[in-house]
């Protein structure tokens, strides 16, 4: 821990994301006594002890009351939290403007702590969608509040971790022979997350003013397709060739991203994600922060790729094929049997009456049924993979005891299973997001 003369009391919201969790760890190291906020901290309590967390869903704290025993004795609080688009986790009124709203009107009446923002650029062809539109609402009621604030708003932060579009970045990078990529040639600015963290630091210490609004980028005007090939470098992968693909292409798949965001699942493939690249990501070069940027090149060669980052890289892409054909074959297997329920439960009449026999076959089936549909909801998923776990290995141990013969059966019915056990093992390996 570095020493500190000037430690705060700091509360983070949104401490478990990508920018909040570095923001969080630097604040640490530099002696500040540190709070952070999230929806399920459990995991990030286990790598920060030495912050305090608390469990709590910003789109359920709607009155200014609710942040009274949050923000009480804080210095400051600074708001990592968002999301990029409506769905089952995620309401973008609720936690982008309205709790917000909340905060500001408490914080008046708490001590009137400095407000820390990590808000993005407003403007532009997203303007009117709710990603970008609760946000400069938030950032407009912060300024007409009279607290002392300072708003940042980071191009694409570039992280040792990685998570949305840094996170898709690596993943098209790491795509074999041909890159195909929407908006290849738009500009993308880029800022290291090391710079995103010095500035919210400069900011707590009263290096950068209250009432500043700036921007955070490198200053590097590189394309997409720049950016793909830098990465690709990084993961120590030969040169592939960019395949720019028109923007029309690219609508039924955002549209297949949307509905898996209804399903809980945050793609940065979704139909905000490309409103705002259909015109760059870019910075006001005249509000930057005061202070020099690292090159992207530099932030890439001081943190080197491991083979770790290359399997995340090309698993990325993968998981949702991976999900999709679990929930594919668990459907197909309780559906298929049901067009021939007799046939299907004569397996069993050897050893069970006849009518108990078409009862653990539509039991059976129901259950297959119910694991594939629940696989495709995200906060059913991981439940969902371990119940095929336990049914798979049910099915091979009564099988075994009851018909141990099938083991050598030419179409292989029971060896046909260990591929969907290692296919299950893989996918709960690489579940979670963050």
């Amino acid at each position: 821990m570095l020493p500190s003369l000037n430690a705060m009391n700091i509360l983070i919201l949104g401490a478990t994301g990508f920018i909040g969790s570095a923001i969080l760890a630097r604040l640490l190291a530099e002696g500040h006594a540190v709070t952070g906020l999230g929806r399920n901290p459990a995991k990030a309590r286990q790598r920060f002890p030495g912050a305090r967390w608390i469990a709590a869903d910003l789109a359920r704290l709607a009155r200014p009351e609710d942040f009274t025993p949050l923000i009480e004795g804080m210095d400051a609080v600074i708001n990592c939290a968002g999301a990029l688009q409506d769905g089952q986790a995620d309401d973008l009124h609720a936690t982008q403007q309205r709790a917000m709203i909340a905060l500001y009107e408490e914080a008046k009446r708490r001590g009137r702590p400095l407000i820390v923002q990590i808000s993005a650029r407003t403007d532009g062809a997203a303007a009117d969608l709710p990603f970008l539109k609760t946000r400069r609402q938030a950032d407009e009621a912060l300024k007409a509040s009279g607290l002392p604030h300072v708003i940042f708003r980071p191009a694409l932060v570039i992280g040792r971790n990685a998570h949305g579009g840094t996170a898709l970045l690596r993943a098209l990078a790491a795509l074999p022979l041909i890159q195909p990529l929407v908006h290849a040639r738009q500009p993308v600015e880029a800022v290291a997350m090391d710079d995103v963290t010095k500035a919210v630091s400069m900011a707590l210490s009263g290096d950068i003013h209250s009432g500043s609004d700036l921007s955070l980028a490198s200053g590097e005007r590189a394309t997409l397709a720049d950016l793909v090939a830098l990465h690709r470098g990084w993961l120590g992968l030969p040169k592939a060739r960019i395949v720019p693909l028109p923007a029309l292409i690219a609508r039924p798949l955002s549209g297949l991203a949307d509905l898996a965001g209804r399903l809980g699942w945050r793609s940065p493939l979704r139909s905000t994600a490309m409103a705002v690249m259909s015109e760059g990501v870019i910075g006001d070069r005249l509000n930057l922060a005061p202070f020099p940027f690292t090159p992207i090149v530099r932030t890439l060669a001081e943190k080197p790729s491991g083979v770790q980052d290359l399997w995340f890289a090309r698993l990325y892409l993968l998981k949702p094929f991976a999900i999709l054909t679990l929930a594919l074959f668990w459907l197909l297997s309780g559906l298929i049997p049901l067009f021939g329920p007799s046939a299907a439960a004569a397996h069993f009449v050897p050893f069970m009456p006849a009518s108990v026999a078409m009862f653990v076959l539509l039991l059976t089936c129901a259950v297959d049924v119910v694991l594939g549909l629940a696989v495709l909801y995200r906060p059913y998923a991981r439940r969902a993979l371990l119940g095929m776990l336990a049914v798979s290995l049910a099915y091979l141990g009564g099988g075994t005891l009851l018909e141990p013969g099938l083991w050598l059966d030419p179409l292989g019915p029971y060896v046909k299973v260990l591929p969907s056990l290692t296919l299950t093992l893989a996918t709960l390996a690489i579940l979670d997001e963050r």
